[in-house]
């Protein structure tokens, strides 16, 4: 765990967690640390083999959509700045507000796409929330997470705004920096 949060900080490496602990606190503290698949024991060379294929697949993806963006290097609202190079989320203050991977992409994805409705759907593939057990509100509960760290009362969001029905909405000034 302590390595996946090292190298998380760090790097945008893919990172599949191999282990023999089945606990689901366990799995769910490795998601959180930042790791993009987490596989117990007994599994097949197969089924590891196609894991590591999808998270491969999805990081080129991901990358493919960021060089696409790479001229971006933050993206800045209220008395925040998210650093798309660093990976890190700051305050106007300076200090660090930790976010995990899925989060980030969260953010990121939110930022891009200012005053648009961005579906569940869509956000699920941007954040790469838990491809194993993604459910119907996987997404519901990254947001709260997210909220919880950027917004002044999180029971009564400004920024991150649900749309009944239709999903999420980036909704304040969103200043792109080059």
């Amino acid at each position: 765990m302590a390595i996946a949060r090292s190298l998380r900080d760090r790097s945008a490496i893919p990172i599949v967690m191999l282990t023999g602990v089945r606990e689901e606190a366990d799995r769910v503290m490795g998601l959180e640390l930042g790791a993009d698949d987490y596989l117990t024991k007994p599994f097949s060379p197969r089924e590891l083999l196609a894991r590591i294929r999808t998270v491969l697949r999805r990081t080129k993806s991901t990358l493919s959509g960021l060089a696409q963006q790479r001229d971006i290097r933050a993206y800045r609202f209220g008395d925040f700045e998210l650093n798309l190079r660093t990976r890190r989320l700051k305050r106007g203050n300076g200090h660090d507000i930790a976010l995990t991977n899925g989060e980030f992409n969260l953010l990121a994805a939110l930022l891009a796409a200012p005053e648009r409705i961005l579906t569940r759907d869509q956000l699920l593939e941007a954040s790469r929330v838990y491809d194993n057990e993604v459910y119907d509100r996987a997404i519901d509960i990254q947001v709260l997470r997210l909220r919880r760290k950027i917004e002044a009362d999180p029971s009564q969001p400004q920024l991150i705004v649900t749309e009944r029905g239709a999903g999420y909405i980036f909704s304040s000034r969103v200043e792109i920096v080059y």
